[in-house]
């Protein structure tokens, strides 16, 4: 079974591969495509899986290419994992929206929206392609932000493009471990959209255990999303959001924390990748063990900004880990591929699932996985609350992928304007003069 990954040179693609290493199955995949357009990063990445590869005999052979439409030939699966612009263009997305007062995170608000704008343009012509060179492949979508993403992509490719995000499956681990659960063996219900969700149950053996635990303030105090929104919110809310809310419920907070931090996110990213990336040019260099330590100090600054604006300091080990994004994508993949069943947390087409948005919206929600796709599962009705914010969102969301399309200006300032993030049209107007200045690549907004 052969894999392709886009943006095989990205820095997380070794977690996809140590994965497969450990995938010892029939049907795993034996061949695995790295396509980039950047031949130091993919030759970077190439030598990491091939330490990650030595003490495994029959590890899948890993091919390298420029070329997308080789990369596609003959794929079974196509992990879509692109940065355009590269983290230079996330540090700019970040600069261009706190210049202005607004918050500038890659895949929420201003940011977010610039990220779109940037990156819809590409992946529908990769979805076009997929379909054209490599119609029977299911894509799974990494790229942010994934839930807009995939529904741009889910206009050409239908059902068989799936996003994918670890952060729900991240929350529900924390969670159960709180509760004294196995993780494993609990029913998670989450519903929302990508990095816009809630976790309102958590079913172990058919009870509901999340009760107990919005009724003790010092079990909610003892993991990350207890210790960045408050016991006491969480309480008033009834339900554990996805730690992408803080930028909501704690905006001013959290845009002054940015503001006022001495490097953005994006820039401190930059600039740690673009050191393993150099050590990498010297051929004598210790690639996995560069890239461990590299991985090991992002992983602990995540979100840095937020928790410094709750108060909360330095995560805790036990938050270290993620929801392993490799391992959902993998679950995924067999569950298609072997038709083995299995619920996973995915983003994915509405159809009747959440009545306040037509069957086309892509939304983040339990799948039961088989061979025929992710279907999911009904859920109950959001609270007026989320309600409302899933609904804005969405609706800019769509003005994003209309923007795309149309390359219509007044399109990218409405999507800007409606964002619940962006407070004010004139800051809107200024933002799409930012970005575009920013960005040769949405010089393509310019019609009325």
């Amino acid at each position: 079974m052969r894999l392709t990954i886009l943006g095989g040179g990205g820095f997380r693609v070794p977690l996809v591969y140590g994965a497969l290493l450990r995938d010892h199955a029939e049907g795993r995949v034996t061949e695995v495509t790295l396509h980039d357009l950047d031949t130091g990063r993919l030759d970077a990445v190439a030598r990491v899986l091939a330490e990650q590869a030595a003490p495994f005999p029959d590890a899948p052979a890993v091919t390298v290419t420029t070329d997308l439409d080789d990369a596609l030939r003959g794929a079974d699966f196509v992990f879509s994992a692109i940065r355009v612009g590269g983290l230079e263009g996330r540090a700019a997305d970040e600069r261009v929206a706190l210049d202005r007062g607004v918050l500038g995170q890659e895949t929420v608000g201003a940011g977010g929206i610039a990220y779109g704008l940037r990156t819809v343009p590409v992946a529908v012509d990769i979805a076009r392609r997929v379909a054209r060179i490599a119609p029977d492949a299911w894509v799974i979508n990494f790229t942010n932000p994934a839930g807009l993403v995939t529904e741009a992509m889910s206009r050409h490719l239908g059902d068989r493009v799936i996003g994918i995000c670890d952060s729900p499956v991240g929350l529900g681990r924390r969670v159960a471990r709180v509760l004294g659960a196995d993780p494993d063996e609990a029913w998670i219900d989450y519903v929302g959209l990508n990095h816009l969700g809630w976790l309102r149950g958590l079913r172990v053996k058919g009870r509901d255990e999340l009760p107990r635990l919005l009724a003790d303030p010092e079990a909610l105090g003892s993991f990350e999303e207890g210790r960045l929104f408050g016991p006491e919110w969480l309480q008033s809310l009834g339900a554990i959001p996805n730690e992408y809310l803080h930028y909501y419920y704690f905006n001013r907070e959290t845009v002054r924390a940015y503001q006022e931090a001495e490097q953005t996110r994006g820039a401190f990213l930059r600039d740690q990748q673009a050191r393993f990336y150099e050590e990498m040019r010297r051929p004598t260099a210790a690639a996995l063990r560069a890239w461990d330590r590299t991985r090991a100090e992002r992983e602990a600054t995540y979100m840095a900004e937020n928790r410094e604006s709750a108060g909360v300091g330095e995560r805790d080990e036990s938050d270290l880990e993620s929801g392993g994004y490799e391992q959902v994508a993998l679950a995924l993949m067999r569950a298609i591929a072997r038709d083995e069943r299995a619920t996973l947390i995915l983003n994915v087409r509405n159809r009747t699932t959440l009545r306040v948005l037509d069957e086309e919206a892509v939304i983040e929600v339990p799948c039961l996985v088989d061979a025929n796709g992710a279907h999911p599962l009904p859920v109950a009705p959001l609270p007026g609350h989320a309600t409302g914010l899933v609904c804005a969102v969405k609706a800019v969301e769509r003005e994003v992928l209309a923007a795309a399309e149309s390359g219509s200006r007044a399109t990218a300032v409405k999507a800007f304007a409606l964002h619940p993030l962006v407070d004010s049209v004139t800051v809107a107007r200024r933002l799409v003069d930012g970005y575009t200045s920013a960005h040769p690549a949405l010089a393509y907004l310019n019609q009325p």
